[in-house]
């Protein structure tokens, strides 16, 4: 029997019992409710005194998702439990990471600073934005990469004579560790962006005339991006263009731009965002092992560098 205990919010419970029952145990109860104002109220159902408690919810929009987070962490560490991980398989607000723009905040710096206060003694996340997040925390944080896992996905799908793009500049390393692992080219994709949501291609580095192509990416939002990218691949002879990505944020009508561009065949994603609604598009690969082997290892004080490592 293990000696730690996994709860949830309510942002992911679908991910959060796959955990656990990879860990063979059962969440600890919690009852989480919204008052008539909208003000959240949670309650662990169970004692969590002396506990090495792992709380699982990631922090997509609606912001209730992160003030649950907090008052969770709160609730734990003023029932006495021994140490709160926040187990955030995806962080929001991470675009956020920088001041680019006079007057604006760095608010990725900011929720990492609510984090901690509220008493969080560690972090665990997947794929964050940029690798610069871990150092606005005070606390440890082990940052996972959910490309072996979506790799294993890739592969079984025996595609030949392929490469591997990157929509930006930024996504370039993680790119590169995919060309490598599959032994395919590296090619870029460069865009620009006018303003916020809004992606221009400007052009194509490298040969895509018929080859299959990866289009890899650590995350999808409104899906503007990841499309104009794909029929711009077709238009210089592509073959089949399968996307990758961790965290299908696809807010708004990002589905059924998905949906509707001939141009794609499939995208793989995660589950560290729920979907709102199943898509014959999208593949979803869960990252519940991948996490629980992390906390098993977190509760046992050994390395767990080799879940995050990923090749340059």
């Amino acid at each position: 029997m293990h000696d730690f205990k996994i709860a949830s919010g309510r942002a992911n419970i679908e991910l959060a019992n796959k955990v656990a029952n990879s860990l063979g145990i059962f969440l600890t109860g919690t009852n989480i409710r919204n008052f008539s104002d909208g003000e959240i109220w949670a309650k662990f159902e169970e004692n969590v005194r002396g506990v090495d408690l792992f709380l699982i919810q990631s922090t997509f929009a609606p912001s209730d998702n992160l003030m649950e987070l907090l008052i969770l962490i709160d609730a734990a560490k003023r029932a006495s439990a021994k140490r709160v991980t926040a187990v955030i398989p995806y962080y929001g607000y991470a675009r956020q990471d920088r001041k680019d723009q006079p007057r604006v905040s760095v608010t990725a710096r900011l929720i990492a600073n609510l984090i901690t206060r509220a008493g969080a003694d560690r972090v665990i996340s997947i794929d964050l934005h940029s690798s610069q997040i871990q150092g606005f925390f005070d606390i440890p944080l082990d940052h996972l990469y959910a490309s072996p896992v979506l790799l294993k996905a890739v592969k079984k799908l025996g595609l030949e004579n392929i490469v591997v793009a990157s929509p930006d500049v930024g996504g370039i390393k993680t790119a590169r560790s995919y060309a490598r692992r599959i032994n395919g080219e590296l090619i870029l994709v460069d865009k620009r962006r006018p303003e916020h949501n809004v992606a221009e291609i400007t052009s194509i580095i490298g040969d895509v005339n018929g080859k299959n192509v990866l289009v890899v990416d650590d995350m999808i939002d409104t899906g503007t991006t990841f499309v104009k990218c794909a029929e711009a691949l077709k238009d210089k002879g592509a073959k089949d263009i399968i996307g990758v990505t961790v965290h299908p944020v696809l807010s708004g009508s990002a589905l059924e731009k998905i949906e509707a561009c001939d141009a794609v065949q499939k995208v793989i994603v995660t589950d560290t965002i729920p979907l709102k609604r199943p898509s014959a598009k999208i593949e979803i690969i869960s990252v519940a092992e991948l996490l629980a082997e992390a906390i098993i290892r977190t509760h046992d004080n050994r390395s767990i560098s080799s879940l995050f490592e990923i090749e340059r």
